[in-house]
């Protein structure tokens, strides 16, 4: 029997459920097994302090991205209609605004209050109540459209407005750009079924005559007739020209109605969730689950339109010779987990990743491997340069559609030769000198100023951040120098990788700063030293966070705490360590550091592999405990179901792992940690054809704890896999319980691995 014919839903419970959980906004109204009706995009639309999650409408990483735009969700008007969403965290680009009232409220924006909002993946339906107009959007991957239903027996207006840019009308169609960061241009065709009776510009809230508007808010009005009652608007944008924004709606959207864009997108949608089945669990699970894993498509986005695509690198356009390319990946954060699991269920597409990244370092003026890149180039937002343990990671899994030695060549010159100051692109200076020298990035003693000019002036230098960062990153460098053979690099590099141990203080066993003379940093308060997000010492986090960063080396970490005893001790004490001022403090200095359990933090990337770390000190049994208690308290089919910052797939990648059972520890080292699985089993289908299942036994939501394993029929003892394992196909067979199992996964040599 196929897996999700086993899921017994009533449409009834469904309806009653997530009118329960999203606060009406989103319906089922049939009876459906499919992974899309399990999606709800509103999971984590508001949580403590930032704006975590948006309701994002687009296809798998497609261009086409759009959301209601509004201040946050409980944000009581609308602002205009958007066409297309140019970055996670990003407006509109253009926005379109119907219209029926007097001529001189006519504004390059109209605010709506609206009702009745249904919202899915593909797809949007809104009544804008006080214009009495019903609007409903679907989409596909570089167009969409907006079916308009009008109530009133007025004039009817639409109101295209480019922010800042250009916008034209030819007496049968609109077209134009709007200008982004760095000169990055959108650019859009749209054509509309019925001819206006007038067309106008508006000039400071005025109409004049006049089809073509430029600059600031140039906007365009059409005028309809007041016996209008439907308008349906189809539009194709583009990242190269007006030209291909019109091929891309003549590809996509031409010709087709809101349900047609709808089913092929349900389709599309269903494709891609589907390279993972479940089983068990009950429908708010599912929905954690199947929300977590829609989000991991959000980016990185395929800019390629018809074999080509525009790069913000080089602000040129290029053929794409047959490879799709991907840019928008907030690697600081997504090499964790949202890079490894597209290397277990989309291997093809983190090849052509992969090889984006290399394709941005030869665009750009130094052959350096991106940091942050971004629809609009790469902002080098954040600290470290992790795209190489992506590289690493992938290399080490299988993948080879991409040239190792490039990648090598551009990871290491932007790990040697750019600056290591965060939210930099500057060349590496004396800071780079000094940590070549040393082996530590130096921190400013207490109310020392900053002279050096490649330092952020808000950011700062994040030095523990920095060295930890780095050092593991280098240690991903001598792995690729490793495969390549450049034996004298390897050991170069290796050596470097241990330079985490510069700043460790052996008296409080945490990562302390160091100035330049090698003193640590006194008087120093691990909570709360550092600044706003303590980042003149870490970043976003503090100390508590930063005293587990050392992925590729835990075995050493617990040597320098004093064994596993002092090392399980400190892992316990982060979870009950008290914030040590009240929330209004606490979180008005590190408003990144929230979702926490004691000090540890549920809401910010860098901790996403601690809970797994008692499985390398003979404890496994509480990281099941951790885990399971972890995404019980912070994943929740609720608006506030996402508690932080959530990056646009880097954290759910995290809940995806983590409720099938297991979680890639260390980027670079192909494994996977042992957790505790929520569902009672899970196939994943693999790009080769093969399967790997995860099978509980005794299966019931309290029991989280592993009695016995086998792996393909094999007794299995060890708290972690291999990528090989599992890689043509595996059943990982795991006997749970509600109470623990202390002898289980508990031989330090079954420990998972560490530096070689």
């Amino acid at each position: 029997m196929n897996s999700f014919n086993k899921i017994k839903v009533v449409t009834s419970l469904i309806i009653a459920f997530v009118i329960i959980s999203c606060n009406e906004k989103i319906k089922h109204d049939t009876i459906s097994n499919d992974p899309i009706d399990f999606v709800n995009p509103y999971m984590g639309n508001i949580s403590h302090l930032l704006v975590p999650t948006f309701p994002t409408m687009h296809l798998p990483n497609s261009i086409m991205r759009v959301y209601p735009e509004r201040r946050d969700f409980t944000a009581d008007l609308l602002k205009g209609l958007p066409l297309i969403v140019t970055s996670h965290r990003g407006s509109s680009a253009f926005n379109l605004s119907p219209f029926q009232g007097l001529e001189s409220e006519i504004k390059p924006v109209i605010d709506y209050s609206y009702d009745n909002e249904k919202l899915t993946p593909y797809s949007y339906k809104a009544y804008l109540d006080e214009q009495q107009t019903t609007v409903n959007f679907g989409l596909s991957h570089q167009s969409a459209m907006y079916q308009i239903d009008f109530k009133k027996d007025e004039d009817v207006y639409l109101i295209l407005n480019s922010r800042n840019g250009e916008i034209n009308w030819n007496g049968s169609s609109l077209s134009g750009y709007q200008i982004i960061e760095n000169n990055t241009k959108v650019y859009l065709y749209m054509n509309l079924e019925e001819k206006p009776e007038t067309v106008n510009v508006l000039k400071n809230d005025v109409l004049v005559e006049g089809n073509k508007a430029k600059g600031i808010n140039a906007s365009i009005v059409l005028k309809y007739p007041e016996n209008t009652k439907q308008l349906n608007v189809r539009y194709g944008i583009s990242f190269i020209d007006e030209k291909q924004a019109e091929s891309n709606y003549k590809r996509e959207v031409l010709g087709k109605d809101i349900e047609t864009l709808n089913d092929i997108a349900r389709q599309i949608w269903n494709e891609a969730l589907n390279k993972i089945e479940i089983e068990g669990g009950d429908d708010t699970d599912k929905t954690v689950f199947y929300t977590s894993l829609y989000r991991t498509y959000e980016r990185p986005v395929c800019l390629s339109e018809d074999g080509r695509y525009y790069s913000a690198f080089d602000n040129s356009v290029h053929n794409d010779d047959g490879r799709p390319f991907y840019t928008d990946d907030w690697i600081w954060d997504s090499y964790r987990a949202h890079h490894p699991l597209r290397a277990l269920i989309d291997v093809k597409k983190e090849e052509d990743i992969i090889n984006s990244f290399v394709l941005m370092a030869e665009q750009m003026d130094n052959f350096w491997m991106p940091t942050f890149p971004e629809v609009t180039g790469d902002s080098r937002r954040m600290n470290s340069n992790h795209g190489v343990a992506s590289v690493i990671d992938g290399y080490r899994k299988g993948l080879r559609g991409f040239d190792l030695r490039k990648a090598y060549d551009a990871c290491k010159n932007g790990i040697t030769q750019k600056t290591l100051a965060p939210w930099s692109g500057m060349p590496a200076g004396e800071l780079e000198i000094f940590y070549k020298e040393k082996g530590y990035f130096p921190a400013l003693n207490h109310g020392e100023k900053e002279t050096i000019p490649e330092v952020h002036g808000f950011e700062s230098r994040q030095p523990v951040a920095v060295t930890l960062g780095t050092s593991y990153d280098e240690w991903c460098l001598a792995q690729i120098a490793k495969e390549l053979n450049e034996v004298e690099e390897y050991n170069s590099f290796l050596k470097n990788s241990f330079n985490y141990q510069n700043l460790f203080n052996s008296e409080t066993k945490f990562f302390h700063p160091k100035n330049s003379k090698g003193e640590f940093i006194t008087p120093f308060d691990y909570k709360f030293s550092g600044g706003m997000g303590a980042r003149k010492f870490y970043s976003e986090n503090n100390a508590w966070t930063y005293r587990w960063d050392v992925q590729h080396n835990i075995k050493d970490l617990i040597k320098l705490m004093g064994g596993e005893e002092s090392f399980i001790n400190n892992l316990n004490s982060m979870f009950s360590e008290p914030l040590g001022r009240s929330k209004y403090e606490f979180y008005a200095q590190l408003p990144d550091q929230t979702g926490n359990v004691g000090q540890f933090t549920m809401a910010n990337e860098p901790s996403l592999h601690i809970p797994y770390l008692y499985n390398y000190a003979g404890q496994p049994w509480k990281t099941q405990k951790r885990i399971r208690t972890l995404l019980d308290q912070w994943f929740r089919n609720d608006l506030m179901g996402v508690p932080g910052d959530e990056d646009g797939g880097g954290m759910s990648a995290f809940v995806v792992f983590s409720q099938l059972g297991f979680y890639p520890v260390t980027p670079g080292i192909p494994e996977y940690n042992i957790g505790s699985p929520v569902f009672e089993r899970a196939t994943v289908h693999l790009e080769n054809g093969n399967d790997f299942n995860i099978v509980v036994d005794n299966y019931n939501p309290d029991n989280k704890y592993i009695q016995s394993a086998t792996l393909n029929g094999k007794e299995w003892n060890k708290p972690w896999f291999s990528h090989n394992d599992i890689k043509n196909g595996a059943t990982l067979e795991l006997v749970m319980s509600n109470v623990a199992n202390k002898t289980w996964g508990i031989n330090s040599k079954d420990a998972p691995s560490s530096v070689d």
